[in-house]
This record gives structure tokens, C-alpha cells and sequence, in this order.
């Protein structure tokens, strides 16, 4: 892996100042050995049978949920129970991904407890109350995520997002956990279950980390056991799902009736609601029965064929290709996850502008404000309208504006909306006498327009890459692969290159996945690492070779700092559980703390941590006092890097006494398993 001089060329510092020479900080250390890789495969299997049950969270942008599984009975997977509330026309299998908490801060209500609670509010007193929603898109919009950053509420205060993640998380928590006592008709115990939270696999590392300190703050797992706690990529999860699909669990797009031929019963939507799964009501839970086989369109690939796997969800957009690898089928995963803010959002976004187009951005941004209720009512009848459109719809669609609206809009301009609707231009919307904005279909397929457009043109360019070709089928998943309109585009722009295809509860796909995943998370063999990581170390300095600026001399010892000691590359593919060791020793021999940092950078090519865009990931710190003072005087530090499904653990031993260092647990960077 590395060059020569045992790691020396592409070494990294372990100095927590930013340029070691500068300062006589931490003596740092040096390479021993060149590097060696240990397949390390067995000690997952070992942690795998303490838990009970596993349950897996879909944490989305517009709607959340919570499935499990009894690790006795995996081919059972419980979908979480009706919600009270529910919206009328919308499959309340989920619930939205809204929050609540009081004036004081304190957590009150989630989903629609939240929303309604909210909403019967009066005006003067909902403006103290804090009130979330969508919050999750801020994750993968802010670069420069930390435990520090802010939410607004619709009031327009601040809390720190790690708070709400971590109420949210809790709420799901102590939801399941309820559920499961009430089904095992005895308290059930957070130690018995193993957690897994699905996450866009276009997040970057932040976010993932981020995700994870949420769930240590809820109480699901803790820094010391790690395990309890997967993050899993949504399109893995996915795509673990898709592969037990039976033919009469999904829509095969490609051998449908051209699109103006569909019959009103033929639409996809009608097939999502009368999901055909052997559906056995357990109390109120809903309980898919998994067979454990291969499905008849998994049997069709074999070693070598590739699929896409595109998950559409509220907020973005992921792409991930699999490569399918026999005998058991684990996948491959060939191109790492792209994707873009490209979900269902986007139509929202655009009626919005709509509306500002019609009466006045002035207005829409004062109403937010002042009736933030009644604006959260408007965009819950645009979702049930939203839901509606579909290519071969012909008649208008009505979406009714809260009374408030049309009060507060008279109050605020002098003149009715009605008014504001003729005088707007706005072709395809008009005013009906029942108090509705009515919206032509080509208006509504206007408004998602954009948003499909650039799914579309994103896998266009995926599949100009040349680890792309021979896609043999695309998998359309996630909560906006409901939608009609975007089934036909994608249909029609690549169902010539390979079959189409959605499972048939296509929103909780994902779902029923990251349990599977929570089963047996060794399914997802291998996987591009997505940076480059290393350590940083202190070198022999070498006249000519190493810049004047790196020297440090130290007792005597010219040595050039912050070499990035790399060990591992961006895109080299790694196994999971794949573990990468390299030797080090202190530079200065009578050194009793030793400090390795470890780094990460998007560059393969990498000489220095100095360099942009290398980023410190972590730090190992080995205290060595009252160990004993015969130690050899080259001291040997192992530091083991260990690639799992959705993070990296590293660790340093002191080779003389076994004296180990906690883990770090370095997220896999937007890696295609989390």
C-alpha cells in the first residue's frame, strides 16, 4: 500500500497542532513496519445472537417509521402499528416527520400528534411554541455540520439539531419499545435490540456521525458498544430487500400497456395500497412474511450482472450500482452512491413559488410567519393532491385554501384572492366557487417538472459511466417512486437499456430492508472506500526529498511532519470486516503519551495532513505511564483500522504490555454502506 521506507512516502502526522514544526507539541510517531491486511470475518458473528429483535428506524425528510423483526422468526417483519391521525389520502403507514416541543424546549409530540396539537393552537400562543418539520434535508444542505448547528423552528427559533434528532430518535424509541412489550406481554429491555437507522447514502461524514451521537443521546446504544447501533445506507437496504422480491411484489414497468393505455384500475397507486404480501394482522401490527429464497427476478442475474438501485425519497435522491457476486449472492457495490437534493421536496418548493407568483412573495413570507398553522394545513392538502397527479390525468385538481389564508390575504392586500387570481396570469390555475384553488393536471406536472427532470438527467449521466454499462435492471424505491409521473419518465427514458422495476409497497421498501440488513449484516460484502485515510506521523527528514518547512529537529533527530501515513486509498474496494494494520513507534523513546490521529481526505494522492482537504477524523490516545520501564526501546503501537458496514474502527495496542486504546469509530464517509 505504501511506497517505500515502511509507509514513509505517504505518511501522515500525529500532531494535534497544525503544522508539528511550528510547535514542540506531542513528539509524535513513526512508522515500524510496512503494512499487512488481516481478514478479520468471525468477530461480528460473535456479537450477532445477543439481541432479541431487531428494529430498524426509516428516519425520512417528509414521513418516518419503525419495523422489526424477532431474531428467532426472521422471516416476519412487523411494520410498526397504525398512527393515530393520518391525513385522508395518505397511506398513514409512516408518519410525518414533524416535532413539537413547548415553550420551555421540552419535548411534547411527534408525527401528527405534533402537527394537530399545533394546529388547534391559538394564533397568539402557537407562536411560542416550537414547531419542526423537513428538519432532516438540513443535515445533508449544511457542509459544515457539528454537534453545534442550529434548527429553525416555524416560529423562527433556533435549537440545536442534535436536541431534535435525538428527541425524534428517543420518541421512536420508546414507541417500538412499547410495541414490543405490549406484543411479548412483558417489559422490554433496550439492551435486547439491536438498532439500525437508515441514512442517504450521498451523505457525507458529518452527517452520519451525527446521526450516531443523536442515538447514543436517546439512549439506543452507547459509545462503549457501538454494535447495538448500525447506521445502514438506504439504497443498500433496498436493494437487500429487492432481491427477495417475488414476482407478485412488484410492477415490472416494461411489460406494461403503453402509458395512455392504463386503465384507472391499472394504476400504480391502486397497486401500492392493496400491497399483495400475505398480510397476518397481529394485534395492530401489519407483518410481512419474508420467504427466505431468492426472488424469481434475483434468480434471473447471475455472477457478474449489475443493477442500478435509485432511491427517491422527500428530500433526495440516491443512486447506488450492485454487482452481484456467487455463489451466495453478496453484492458488490461498484459505483459509489451519487445523488443530489432532488426529492419530492422540489414540487413543494415549486407550488410555493407558485403561490409567491400569484399573490405576492411578500405575502406568502408574512403569512409563514404570523399563521405558521395554517400554512403547514395548506401544504398537507397539496400533499394529498400531490399524490393524485398522474400523466393520464384529465380532470383539474382542487386544493382548499385555509379560511385563514383568504382572510388574512384580504387583510393584508385590500382585495380577494379571487381577485389575485384573475389579476395573476397564471394560466392554468383558477378560483372555484368552493373556496379551492383549482389546478389544471398540466399545471401540477408543472410543478413537478424540475424535480424529474434532474432525477432523470443525474441517471443519464450514471449510466454514461463506464462501470455502468450492462445494467440488466433499474429498482425504483422510496417514498416519491409512488409518484406516476416519475415511474413514466423513468420508464420512458431508459426502459430500452434494462427492466424497470418497483416492489409494490414501494415507501416501506427501505424498511423492510434495514431490518434484513439488522439480520445479517454481512450481506454487503464489499464496498469503495470512499476517501483516503491515514495517520499522521513524523519521518526521517531527507534533504532534497522532504520540504525545508517539515523539519523538526529533536534530540538531535531531523525529522520531517505531518506525513499523511496512508492506509487505505479512495475507491479501493475494501471487504467488510477488512482490517489494515500498521506499526509505529514513538519518536522519542521515553515518551509515555502517545497520540495518533487519524485522517481523511478525498484525494487518492496524498503526502501531507497539511494539505486542503485533508480533515482529522479522529484520535487514538495510548497512555503508557506505570507500564513497566523494561520495555524494549523501540516500543511497537499497533494501530488496526477495521472497515465496517457503516463506520471505521481504529485501535492502537501497545505491543509490549497488550495495553489497548477504547475504539474510534470514524464514519464511512458518504461510503456506500453508510
Amino acid at each position: 500500500m505504501s511506497e517505500s521506507e515502511g509507509g514513509a512516502a505517504d505518511a501522515v502526522s500525529t500532531s494535534t497542532y497544525s503544522s508539528p514544526a511550528k510547535s514542540l507539541g506531542d513528539p509524535g510517531i513513526t512508522p515500524l513496519s510496512p503494512s499487512h491486511i488481516v481478514k478479520d470475518s468471525d468477530a461480528e458473528d460473535a456479537v450477532e445472537q445477543l439481541f432479541l429483535v431487531v428494529v430498524a428506524i426509516d428516519f425520512g425528510t417528509t414521513s418516518s417509521g419503525y419495523a422489526y423483526s424477532f431474531t428467532k422468526e426472521p422471516e416476519c417483519i412487523h411494520v410498526m402499528r397504525r398512527w393515530e391521525g393520518g391525513d385522508p389520502g395518505v397511506s398513514n403507514q409512516k408518519t410525518p416527520t414533524t416535532i413539537l416541543l413547548t415553550p420551555e424546549r421540552k419535548f411534547h409530540s411527534f408525527g401528527y400528534a405534533a402537527r394537530d396539537f399545533y394546529h388547534d393552537l391559538d394564533p397568539n400562543e402557537s407562536k411560542h411554541w416550537l414547531y419542526f418539520e423537513k428538519f432532516k434535508m438540513k443535515l445533508h444542505t449544511t457542509g459544515n455540520l457539528t454537534m453545534e448547528t442550529d434548527l429553525t423552528a416555524a416560529n423562527g427559533k433556533k435549537v440545536k439539531a442534535l436536541e431534535i434528532f435525538a428527541y425524534a430518535l428517543q420518541f421512536f424509541k420508546e414507541q417500538a419499545l412499547k410495541e414490543l412489550s405490549d406484543q411479548a406481554g412483558s417489559d422490554f429491555e433496550n439492551t435486547e435490540v439491536r438498532w439500525v437507522i437508515t441514512v442517504p447514502a450521498i451523505w457525507k461524514q458529518p452527517a452520519k456521525q451525527f446521526m450516531r451521537q443523536a442515538a447514543y443521546k436517546a439512549g439506543m446504544a452507547t459509545p462503549e458498544n457501538p454494535e447495538q447501533l448500525i447506521i445502514a445506507l438506504e439504497p443498500e437496504a433496498a436493494s437487500i430487500y429487492c432481491r427477495k422480491l417475488r414476482l407478485h411484489q412488484m410492477i415490472d414497468l416494461s411489460s406494461r400497456a403503453p402509458v395512455n393505455g392504463y386503465s384507472p384500475s391499472d394504476t400504480i397507486g391502486t397497486g401500492f395500497t392493496q400491497a399483495k404480501e400475505h398480510v397476518r394482522r397481529n394485534r395492530q401490527s401489519r407483518t410481512f412474511l419474508v420467504e427466505n429464497v431468492i426472488g424469481e427476478i434475483w434468480s434471473e442475474l447471475e455472477e457478474g450482472d449489475r443493477y442500478i438501485v435509485v432511491d427517491s425519497g422527500g428530500g433526495t435522491v440516491d443512486m447506488t450500482v450492485h454487482q452481484i457476486r456467487l455463489p451466495e449472492g453478496h453484492l458488490k457495490e461498484l459505483y459509489k452512491a451519487t445523488g443530489g437534493p432532488y426529492g419530492s421536496l422540489g414540487v413543494d418548493y415549486e407550488f410555493e413559488k407558485l403561490l409567491c407568483k400569484i399573490f405576492g412573495e411578500d405575502f406568502i413570507e408574512q403569512f409563514k410567519i404570523k399563521r405558521p398553522a395554517a400554512w403547514v394545513d395548506l401544504m398537507i392538502a397539496f400533499e394529498s393532491r400531490k399524490r393524485a397527479a398522474a400523466p393520464d390525468r384529465t380532470n383539474p385538481l382542487n386544493i382548499t385554501l385555509p379560511f385563514s389564508f383568504i382572510d388574512y390575504y384580504k387583510k393584508f392586500r385590500g382585495h380577494s384572492v379571487e381577485h389575485a387570481l384573475r389579476k395573476s396570469n397564471v394560466d392554468f390555475v383558477k378560483w372555484s366557487s368552493q373556496g379551492m384553488l383549482r389546478m389544471s393536471p398540466d399545471a401540477m406536472n408543472a410543478l413537478f417538472k424540475p424535480t424529474i427532470d434532474q432525477i432523470v438527467q443525474h441517471l443519464s449521466d450514471v449510466f454514461d459511466k463506464p462501470e455502468v454499462t450492462n445494467v440488466k435492471f433499474l429498482f425504483l424505491v422510496g417514498g416519491f417512486a409512488e409518484s406516476p409521473l416519475l415511474q413514466q419518465a423513468v420508464q420512458s427514458a431508459f426502459g430500452s437499456r434494462c427492466r424497470v422495476i418497483i416492489p409494490q409497497d414501494v415507501g416501506l421498501t427501505i424498511l423492510k430492508g434495514a431490518v434484513l440488513f439488522g439480520l445479517d449484516p454481512a450481506v454487503i460484502k464489499v464496498r469503495c472506500s470512499p476517501l483516503t485515510y491515514g495517520v499522521g506521523v513524523l519521518n526521517r527528514f531527507v534533504e532534497g526529498k522532504h520540504p525545508p518547512e517539515k523539519l523538526l529537529v529533536k534530540d538531535g533527530t531531523r525529522w520531517c511532519t505531518d506525513v499523511f501515513d496512508k492506509f487505505i486509498s479512495a475507491d479501493q474496494s475494501v471487504a467488510l470486516g477488512e482490517t489494515v494494520t500498521r506499526s509505529y513507534t514513538p519518536a522519542k523513546p521515553s515518551q509515555l503519551v502517545i497520540v495518533i490521529n487519524i485522517y481523511s481526505s478525498e484525494q487518492d494522492n496524498v503526502s501531507f495532513i497539511t494539505e486542503s482537504g485533508v480533515k482529522k477524523c479522529g484520535t487514538l490516545r495510548l497512555d503508557l505511564t506505570g507500564t513497566d520501564a523494561s520495555v524494549p526501546n523501540r516500543r511497537e503501537i499497533k494501530t488496526l483500522m477495521q472497515f465496517g458496514d457503516t463506520e471505521i474502527k481504529a485501535m492502537a495496542i501497545d505491543v509490549a504490555t497488550s495495553k489497548s486504546v477504547k475504539m474510534v469509530t470514524i464514519p464511512a464517509v458518504h461510503h456506500n454502506n453508510g
